[in-house]
């Protein structure tokens, strides 16, 4: 052990829990941070985060560790004192954020409050934290200034400090953090809020400073005093932010770089995990840990104070996008890719016409910055197609100066950053149903390379069925049932919506093969696509009928719509479906009864045992039985629908969309819902919070404008 941390051994860490279980590990972990070998402290520091500090928690363990974590911070042989620091005010900030009055518990269940040894602990070390914050090595400097805001209850003596590293630091990071850790005093310690906001004000006013020092104090002035913020703050924050990243020189022209396949700034640290062929990892699983990697990077020290502007700022649309402009053409890469993230931000939380940043983001789909080009191809291809539409010439013409530079097979291509930018192209410009993205397709699904992608663009390009579904058909005949990651499931997915009906006998067969593994839920998915295809599928209707009955209810539930689809026997599906309701729960009742609405009048047997479902239950279930109930009574049942149609609107916003469709297809008797929609497209925040998408609220806002055109005549709200 390279430090000494006498007293490890004499601490009853088995009488301790973490978030896993005992903490007998916790000292070999803390004595690995010390270690000469940089993996086995990245180890240590990661086991520590994940079990002793889990997702933030202060458990006993993790506070009987500090004096330990101190020791090794104030050690100089410590090789990454920097890293301990920041684990301790790490486990300082989820201390000062508990309630000092609630009883938390420990993952034993047994009640706990080691949260109270923490802060007394760092404020009798405080003169320790001074002596970090000055010291030679800026990484540490930069860990530790932000304790000089937390731990000192003398709200004096603290801002004395703070004003005293501001004046002796160079560092743009450590600059930064100054003016952080004084708004956090001022936010702490009433003593403070006065003299700190005065001093804040005073350098975002102060010609004769940095801009750097000036844009801080600007943004976390208004982040204390939201209430005085005016048509000021954004100009004359962008103003400093184009003060801070000025204009280049322009590089004499035989020296301008050209469109080469990733000479960016980014291109030494983009290991990109999903194109290592010596993984042995599946590879949507090796992208997906990529991709939490590569949205963690911050690119400039500006960042993280205008993300905080843009928290400020709120619901301020108009002055968001103002200053995501001045982000997104920024002279500085750095800045216009965060600048990326941020915008994607804002479109998901807030409605509005977006187009402005949309055409922003185009213009970073250059060939010369394939690292910004993909995370902007990649933040496109998560809106909805009409959100992304004015984007589509820009992603072609990506894709075409790929494929022209670097040849058909750009798409496999060795470098990371191109291979990454063309494939998020391609796959985005997929989504837009754009034929165009078809021959990178071909090449991923023909050669193997990254095929995942390409089935899960596919789907989008029924147009291209004739030389897609061939080609997933064959990957079908082969594919791994038993594989976790789903790649069955998802050519399944894509087959049906090529909706090409060539494909029944290979859905057929692969449906006889997930039964035959247990794999209900590729089963279901493979019921799921054969009933799209409706009669055409009349050759799997053996197969089908066996499953009708199967034990696994989600499979019989499948099997069941797919009968109905594919012969329209009323008779015989209205039996099997009304059974269904006794015997299912949850999301299977609101499917069956979607499924009853669909078949509508021939159904009216199931009507008794719907009503019954009107008047109990959760509130989204109540709103599918009523929209079955009106898809098969008709007009005389609006009296009773209505009702619980409001109801659910009010209470679960995932059932928005689903609630205005239905309301209309009630017709005038859908009247008193006006008001309701009108208040619903005013709001300027998107239905349904984050978690539902963008998706939802679009199509809740094309539904309750279809319902205002057709009881009104007029379409009177527009996004």
């Amino acid at each position: 052990m390279t430090n000494d941390l006498e007293g490890l051994d004499r601490v009853d860490w088995a009488s301790m829990g973490h978030a896993y279980g005992p903490a007998d590990e916790v000292p070999r972990w803390l004595e690995q941070m010390a270690s000469p070998d940089s993996d086995v402290r990245n180890a240590a520091f990661s086991s520590f985060y994940g079990a002793a500090h889990h997702q933030g928690d202060v458990y006993s363990c993790t506070a009987a560790s500090l004096p330990f974590l101190l020791t090794l911070a104030d050690d100089l042989r410590t090789p990454d004192r920097a890293a301990v620091i920041r684990l301790v005010l790490s486990i300082g900030r989820a201390a000062l954020d508990c309630d000092p009055e609630a009883v938390y518990y420990s993952p034993s269940g047994h009640a706990s409050r080691p949260y109270a040894e923490v802060v007394p602990q760092l404020r009798e070390r405080f003169e320790d934290f001074v002596r970090h914050a000055a010291d030679p090595d800026p990484q540490v400097r930069q860990a530790a200034l932000p304790a000089l805001g937390l731990f000192l209850d003398d709200a004096d003596r603290a801002f004395t400090l703070l004003r005293e590293r501001l004046a002796a630091e160079d560092g743009t990071v450590e600059r930064l953090l100054v003016i952080e850790a004084a708004a956090a005093l001022a936010q702490r310690l009433p003593a403070a809020l006065g003299p700190v906001t005065t001093w804040l004000t005073t350098l975002a006013a102060d010609p004769a400073l940095d801009a750097d020092i000036r844009l801080a104090a600007l943004v976390h002035q208004a982040a204390g005093a939201p209430e005085s913020i005016d048509a000021d703050l954004v100009p004359t924050a962008t103003g400093l932010l184009q003060l801070i990243t000025p204009e280049p020189e322009p590089e004499p022209e035989d020296q301008v770089r050209t469109a080469d396949c990733g000479q960016c700034g980014c291109a030494d640290t983009d290991t990109d995990a999903e194109t290592d062929p010596g993984q042995h990892v599946p590879p949507q699983i090796a992208a997906a840990f990529a991709d939490l990697d590569r949205h963690g990077r911050v690119h400039t020290p500006t960042t993280e104070l205008l993300t905080t502007l843009h928290q400020v700022l709120d619901a301020r649309v108009p002055e968001r996008t103002a200053l995501l402009t001045a982000q997104l053409r920024s002279p500085d890469a750095g800045t216009r890719h965060d600048a990326i993230a941020m915008t994607w931000d804002l479109i998901r939380s807030w409605r509005g016409n977006h187009t402005h940043l949309v055409l922003l983001l185009a213009d970073h789909l250059r060939p010369n910055d394939p690292y910004t080009a993909a995370e902007a191809a990649e933040t496109l291809g998560k809106l909805p197609a009409a959100l992304a539409e004015p984007a589509r010439e820009a992603l072609a013409a990506l894709v075409a100066a790929h494929r022209t530079t670097h040849g058909p097979h750009v798409w496999a291509a060795r470098h990371p950053l191109l291979r990454r930018a063309h494939q998020q192209a391609v796959t985005t410009l997929a989504g837009l149903g754009d034929e165009r993205a078809l021959p990178s397709l071909l090449t991923a699904l023909d050669t193997g390379v990254d095929d995942w992608r390409a089935v899960q663009a596919a789907r989008h390009l029924p147009q291209a069925a004739e030389e897609l579904a061939p080609r997933l058909i064959r990957r079908l005949a082969h594919a791994d049932f038993s594989s976790p990651w789903g790649s069955a499931t998802a050519l399944i997915a894509a087959i049906n919506q090529l909706g090409d009906p060539a494909a029944v006998p290979a859905l057929t067969t692969a449906l006889g093969t997930a039964v035959e593994q247990g794999h209900w839920r590729t089963a279901a998915v493979a019921l799921r696509a054969l009933g799209s295809f409706g009669g055409a599928a009349t050759s799997a209707l053996e197969t089908v009928r066996v499953l009708a009955d199967a034990e696994d209810l989600d499979l019989r539930i499948a099997a069941v719509k797919t009968l109905w689809e594919i012969e329209s026997d009323p008779a015989d599906a209205v039996l099997r479906l009304t059974a269904l309701l006794d015997a299912v729960s949850g999301r299977d009742t609101a499917d069956v009864a979607d499924v009853l609405g669909r078949i509508g009048a021939p159904a009216a047997a199931a009507l008794p045992r719907l009503r019954r479902l009107l008047k109990a239950g959760p509130v989204w279930i109540r709103t599918h039985a009523a929209a079955a109930i009106y898809a098969i009574g008709g007009p005389a049942e609006a009296g009773a629908v209505l009702p619980v149609l409001l109801e659910g609107w009010q209470e679960d916003d995932p059932a928005d969309a689903h609630v205005l469709d239905c309301l209309r297809r009630l017709g005038p008797a859908a009247a008193p819902a006006l008001p309701r929609v009108r208040a619903e497209l005013a709001l300027a925040r998107r239905s349904g919070g984050l978690f539902q998408g963008i998706e939802n609220d679009e199509a809740l806002q094309r539904a309750g404008r279809a319902l205002i055109e057709q009881l009104t005549g007029t379409d009177e709200v527009r996004g």
